[in-house]
């Protein structure tokens, strides 16, 4: 699986463009979007799950997009609260998420003073 095909997993439902995507996917430091995406390391699932925060980001920037909408039957009025929701779930996990790629050192405590 691709970095671009592991985005659009995590962003289902959003249609990007494959460009629009390569950009996000630049930003968070992933350099060809094409290379396999290696589901064991940290690394790549921080970068996929930042890129994500973006793309969601950007939607909740766009104001058209914060209207209820009807559709047949169905009301959606509290799409503004559900992305920001999704945005806060997506920023604790990327917040709890291992920086190294070792996964043996599952702690999430740190040294604050060294003597």
């Amino acid at each position: 699986m691709k970095f671009t095909e592991r985005l659009q997993l995590e962003t289902q439902g959003i249609t990007l463009s494959p460009v629009e995507l390569s950009i996000y996917l630049a930003e968070e430091g992933v350099t060809n979007p094409e290379l396999d995406y290696d589901p064991s390391s940290n690394t790549s699932k921080r970068q996929i799950y930042s890129a994500a925060l973006s793309i969601l980001n950007s939607i909740a920037n766009n104001p058209s997009m914060m209207k209820s909408y009807k559709s047949d039957d169905i009301t959606i009025t509290d799409f503004a609260d559900s992305i920001q929701n999704r945005i806060n779930q997506l920023e604790r996990k990327i917040r709890m998420m291992s920086v190294t790629e070792d996964s043996s050192s599952n702690s999430s405590t740190f040294m604050l003073f060294n003597s």
